[in-house]
């Protein structure tokens, strides 16, 4: 199966018309679409709302279930390749339940704006509301690492994964009625809500990739 999703990564761009923006969809599950039948997945959902709001766009799939920051940087170079015009980087969920140190999620992600920086992509940066089982010396430092690397890297920012889901203080527990059973990962009317709310960021990522 991941040498099919490779395949179809690799040959999608033949499809895309000339004038439509590339953009690669880096994540881990929440990206890739677990638990769900394909078109169900936020990939999928996102490239429909964009053509519903008439934006010339495609949206790969760069997204590897359980994947972390680290993973994440060492696939950025093959992910840029010439035919992506923008990113969007959706990482640091399986950090978090890792336990895995603010401060290396940090360096992996600043070596994903980096490498976008030098293949000249832009790039949406989607932040993490981290919980507080870890202390809120650790929810506030990982915390701080989205808006902080958005703006040093003049990426775009948006604020949470879930943020359209409106749950409760963060707790998706309020929101159960959007997720599958394991309370991670979205179900199929959760991502509708997810991409209404991201929508809007993507289309501001097209717009200043097309200027």
């Amino acid at each position: 199966m991941n040498k099919i999703a490779i395949a179809l990564m690799l040959t999608w761009p033949v499809a895309v018309q000339a004038d439509d923006v590339v953009i690669a969809a880096m994540g881990d599950s929440l990206t890739q679409g677990y638990g769900l039948i394909a078109p169900e997945g936020f990939v999928p959902q996102l490239e429909q709302w964009l053509q519903g709001e008439g934006v010339a766009a495609r949206v790969i799939n760069a997204g590897v279930s359980g994947d972390t920051t680290a993973g994440g940087l060492s696939r950025a170079a093959w992910t840029l390749t010439p035919d992506v015009d923008a990113m969007i980087v959706i990482l640091g969920g399986n950090d978090v339940l890792r336990g895995i140190d603010p401060g290396t999620s940090r360096a992996n992600l600043e070596g994903i704006l980096q490498a976008a920086q030098t293949a000249d992509v832009d790039v949406l940066l989607v932040g993490l509301d981290a919980p507080g089982n870890y202390g809120p010396d650790y929810k506030q430092t990982f915390d701080a690492i989205y808006p902080e690397l958005a703006q040093e890297y003049g990426a775009l920012y948006a604020p949470d994964f879930f943020e359209g889901l409106g749950a409760t203080d963060g707790d998706l527990a309020s929101v159960a009625a959007y997720m599958q059973p394991d309370g991670i990962h979205p179900n199929a009317r959760g991502v509708i809500h997810i991409v209404d709310s991201l929508g809007p960021y993507v289309q501001t990522l097209v717009a200043r990739t097309a200027e």
